[in-house]
């Protein structure tokens, strides 16, 4: 890799890990980092917790924050502190507005503390279980879902529930599938939407993605208009 390359730095979802990228592919000029995720402390917030993964970050040359889902999420907040080239979002949202009102019901019924990490690691797997045509994208994110950090898990279920975000830092491009369940594409307005996509667009439509992304990064501070359908 040249010592030009400017560095893309990835961030997964919640207890996932650099693994969900393994089909991922960044066009020449551009050097794939993993951002890892760390204990968090007690009632953090996001936008705190998200200034402390920043670490991480070589904030000293220009950079690209590529986000997906909770990585989303905190790309979105690292951006507004410390500006990347570009931030990409991928079945995500940048607001909090755009999250699905049953969100805000789950926070004031205190459902997650219902809602244990086991538990959701069981609906998890179920769901990739029948959504997933490729059983070896199934394995990858079995063993995911599965070596998550169950602390970690709870933190974020909570601390998404109680994000508060009126900001899209700029530019932002945002990728989404249409039949995403987990941030419904009708609570949002993302720059490219895939049709037949569901959540995990990394790992089900990587051809799509590995595209969008060489066409944004090499023209990243090219201003999109208008959401489109690939």
């Amino acid at each position: 890799m040249s010592t030009l390359a400017m560095k893309a730095y990835f961030i997964s979802g919640i207890g996932a890990d650099y693994r969900l990228f393994t089909h991922i592919r960044l066009p020449e000029g551009f050097e794939t980092c993993y951002v890892h995720w760390i204990p968090p402390e007690k009632d953090e917030t996001l936008p705190v917790y998200a200034r402390r993964l920043a670490e991480q970050i070589d904030t000293s040359e220009p950079f690209v924050l590529i986000g997906f889902s909770l990585g989303g999420i905190m790309a979105v907040e690292i951006a507004k502190v410390y500006p990347p080239v570009c931030t990409i979002i991928i079945s995500s949202v940048p607001l909090s507005a755009n999250l699905p009102p049953y969100y805000l019901l789950a926070d004031r019924l205190r459902l997650s503390k219902l809602a244990s990490p086991t538990l959701m690691k069981i609906l998890a797997s179920a769901y990739h279980l029948f959504t997933m045509k490729s059983r070896d994208n199934w394995k990858i994110m079995r063993e995911v879902i599965w070596s998550g950090d169950d602390r970690f898990i709870a933190w974020a279920m909570k601390a998404v529930l109680k994000w508060d975000n009126l900001l899209i830092p700029q530019p932002l491009v945002h990728i989404h599938g249409a039949g995403d369940p987990i941030f419904p594409i009708n609570r949002t307005r993302p720059t490219y939407t895939v049709p037949k996509g569901n959540h995990n667009l990394v790992l089900s439509h990587p051809t799509i993605v590995n595209s969008l992304l060489r066409d944004i990064l090499t023209a990243p501070r090219q201003t999109v208009d208008s959401p489109r359908s690939e």
